[in-house]
């Protein structure tokens, strides 16, 4: 287990090493192993990567993003132009099922995301297309699953073949517990990767409709 400062510091250099990042403007800290990030960014895209860049941080189970959204408004853009260039990405993203969803975009940045699709990874792939918009300050992803009925048992077949493919040394560490169209995974993984790669190999399993990731970063 690292210290509280140990942790601090190697969060302090991944935020520095990573290119999207403005470090400067990052504040963290550590106390009985959670990390805080707070300071202000000025767009939804930044805190997230932020949070990313944390969780690749070895030994970094628990995480607190205060990080406030402020953009600076040199080119300020109304809800309305924003509801268009979200509309304009999830029409370019060929994963995304664009016709299948709608946009609402409210207090001057907030986007609702609503309606349903097929899958997991479709309704992920939506979130992803429109987060790094310029003017997105927060993404409300309700997005619903209407995915075929598939047997429990053909869903543990399924995502256990996936974990052994995509994820060799964790699938042995991974208990995979299928309840209807739920799926919970319990266990240990090595990294925030790591564990990314076996929560995608659940939500990417055709009739999958939540996925309750209790994984734990040994």
């Amino acid at each position: 287990m690292k210290t509280d400062s140990e942790l601090k510091a190697d969060v302090t250099r991944e935020l520095a090493w990573d290119a999207r990042i403005d470090e400067t403007s990052i504040g963290v800290a550590a106390h009985h192993g959670v990390v805080t990030l707070s300071g202000t960014v000025s767009g939804w895209a930044e805190k997230h990567a932020a949070e990313e860049a944390a969780y690749r941080v070895a030994g970094l189970r628990d995480l607190a993003n205060d990080i406030e959204i402020k953009p600076s408004w040199s080119t300020t853009l109304n809800d309305t132009e924003i509801a268009e260039a979200v509309r304009r990405a999830l029409q370019w993203d060929r994963f995304v099922p664009h016709e299948l969803i709608r946009v609402t975009v409210a207090n001057s940045g907030t986007v609702t995301l609503t309606g349903t699709v097929r899958a997991l990874s479709e309704r992920d792939e939506a979130e992803r297309a429109v987060r790094t918009l310029e003017g997105v300050r927060c993404v409300l992803n309700r997005i619903a699953i209407e995915a075929p009925r598939v047997a429990e048992t053909a869903l543990h077949a399924t995502i256990t073949q996936a974990l052994a493919r995509r994820a060799e040394r964790e699938a042995e560490r991974v208990a995979v517990n299928v309840e209807g169209d739920t799926v919970v995974l319990t266990g240990e993984v090595g990294s925030w990767t790591e564990r990314r790669a076996v929560v995608g190999a659940a939500r990417g399993t055709t009739g999958v409709r939540r996925v309750d990731d209790r994984l734990r970063i040994a």
